[in-house]
């Protein structure tokens, strides 16, 4: 969305009147966003584990000296930068106090409203001339182990937080430049994958070092005054361009509603997920007052890290998915959540399956201004994590391991293009497959089948993205964590298309038996083998709008069975 820019930006500091003109503006902007994404590229070359070096499970932001966004890299995490940078400094503000902050000090937090993996370092950087924090470097990264009753730190069946692993209510890391040893061996003797997460650590402080040292470099050259005008402006220009963009959309109150399966724990007891959005001239309102209460399962997640997610990224995908993020585009958007809600829950909720919900209601916040705006919202995604996670002992290494797999699906259709796909949900932005290869080499697995599922888009005049097919040959003993939901809400089409399919999981056992199975823990033997299933993206429009050449092509190249082209389109393909 193009935003109007006032050609000279004037604001009151102090008792003197600064001008900033929009050229330093612009490469201020420009340069945060640089200094973000050569922080995340150096993430990727320097971290240990294939969760972040491979899957980029991890995010790079800035904030000002009061946690307000001030950008966040290109390809980070969505789910992670959504106000999860802007809350853990904020904590940590009101825990130490800007005057027990020192240069050098580096700070971590897993107090953010998601699962304990999901650790926020920060790194404050200094106005030389001033001698003050003008800002903070701030890498969420997902740590692969950090206790708890389960390798991985991730359990279905934990019904409060202390069961979840280590919690970091803001502590200091490296003070004044130092490390702090003693909560480094904590953090060793508490993980089962010392090898891994020390050295993801390692390329979190550097990422953070490394931001700090291009923060400060910006300030010297504009000087404090120039760069607060600058960063001012930036907002400003973002705020005029999300308000231009909500009041694009017809005002009124629109609501979407679908469940997941359950929680993980009380089986078979659906959970029901409401959204309402309230568009009123140029501000926009998500309402979550209607979710469950916090619930005695591992679905909760955090004020920021929950609620706060679902509400910007929901309006980011809906109404203005393009341009840069900061603290202004969010200016217009207001959250209706009260406290003790499954996306509000309490300190010591238990938070590990924190994402079991907020695909879908990410996606139900589209679907909701759908009827206002069905030429810009896509049908329903598969919106589940689709979590597979091999833990065991590595009979080569002697080292614990997790080879910690999610399942990518399809996305919804489109008014003008078939759905995209597969990828990771809405919460996960560049999120990347780990390659097989890399995976069976760390790994006692075999990759039998990686392919895109049959059948599973929703048929419409766009159809929906593919799911995919996964089939893993134990190689060697270990246990299975699995989570795979929406199976009996499958991803929903719009303007008449049809849904796509759910997914599906499965165990084929040495002995020839073969069990389906959705949530679950248990062991396997060398030999069984595990085949997952993801769900496909819904369809839109009306199938019979669907053009033959379309048909046959899918056909062609096996995204549709000859069956599925006669049941859903009315089309025969000899």
């Amino acid at each position: 969305m193009t935003a109007v820019v006032k050609a000279t930006v004037h604001q009151k500091v102090g008792s003197a009147e600064w001008k900033v003109d929009p050229i330093t503006v612009e490469v201020v902007k420009r340069r945060l966003v640089a200094i973000a994404d050569h922080m995340d590229l150096n993430i990727t070359r320097t971290a240990f584990s294939l969760l972040v070096s491979e899957y980029k499970d991890y995010a790079v932001g800035i904030v000002d000296a009061e946690g307000n966004l001030l950008c966040q890299s290109t390809a980070g995490m969505p789910l992670f930068v959504a106000d999860v940078l802007g809350a853990a400094v904020r904590d940590g503000i009101r825990i130490y106090g800007k005057d027990r902050i020192a240069p050098g000090d580096i700070f971590i937090s897993n107090d953010i409203g998601q699962h304990l993996n999901n650790v926020a370092m920060y790194i404050p950087a200094y106005d030389a001339d001033a001698k003050q924090v003008v800002a903070f470097v701030v890498v969420v990264m997902h740590w692969v182990d950090i206790g708890g009753r389960n390798l991985g730190s991730t359990s279905r069946f934990a019904t409060d937080i202390f069961q979840e692993g280590l919690r970091f209510n803001t502590l200091k890391l490296y003070s004044q430049g130092e490390v702090v040893p003693e909560i480094l061996r904590i953090i060793k003797d508490n993980t089962r994958l010392p090898h891994e997460l020390m050295g993801d650590i390692d390329a979190q402080v550097a990422a953070c070092m490394m931001g700090r040292d291009g923060v400060e470099a910006i300030l010297a050259k504009y000087g404090l005054e120039k760069f607060r005008l600058a960063v001012a402006a930036m907002w400003e220009q973002s705020e005029q361009a999300a308000r231009s963009a909500i009041a694009k959309v017809p005002d009124g109150v629109y609501s979407a509603e679908a469940f997941l399966d359950d929680d993980g724990l009380h089986r078979d007891i659906p959970i029901p997920l409401k959204v309402k959005v309230l568009i009123e001239g140029d501000e926009m309102t998500v309402d979550l007052s209607e979710l469950p209460k916090e619930a005695n399962a591992a679905i909760n997640g955090g004020l920021s890290g929950g609620g706060m997610s679902v509400a910007r990224l929901g309006f980011r995908y809906a109404v203005l998915p393009e341009g840069h993020a900061n603290e202004g585009t969010f200016r217009p958007l207001k959250l209706v959540l009260p406290e003790g809600t499954i996306m509000s829950a309490g300190p010591t909720a238990a938070k590990s399956n924190y994402n079991l919900s907020l695909p879908t209601l990410i996606d139900l916040v589209v679907k909701a201004l759908s009827p206002a705006i069905p030429d810009r919202t896509a049908a329903g995604h598969y919106g589940t994590f689709s979590a597979v996670r091999f833990r065991g002992m590595s009979p080569v290494t002697k080292r614990h391991y997790q080879c910690a797999e999610s399942g990518f699906g399809g996305w919804g259709a489109l008014s003008n293009m078939d759905g995209p796909g597969p990828f990771r949900t809405m919460c996960h932005g560049d999120t990347r497959l780990i390659p097989i290869e890399a995976q069976e080499v760390e790994y006692p697995l075999l990759f039998e089948t990686v392919r895109l599922r049959t059948d599973s888009g929703g048929a419409g005049q766009y159809r929906g993205g593919l799911g995919m097919t996964k089939r893993y040959r134990i190689l060697a003993a270990c246990e299975l964590y699995i989570s795979v939901d929406r199976t009996k809400c499958p991803p929903w089409g719009v303007q008449g298309g049809k849904s796509g399919k759910g997914g599906a999981a499965a165990i084929q056992r040495v002995d020839g038996s073969i069990g389906a199975m959705l949530k679950e823990v248990c062991g396997l033997a060398a030999g069984d083998v595990v085949t997952i299933e993801t769900g496909g993206g819904g369809g839109y429009g009306d199938p019979a709008d669907r053009s033959i050449e379309s048909i046959k092509r899918d056909v062609e190249r096996g995204y549709v069975s000859k069956e599925a082209a006669f049941v859903d389109y009315g089309v025969q393909i000899e």
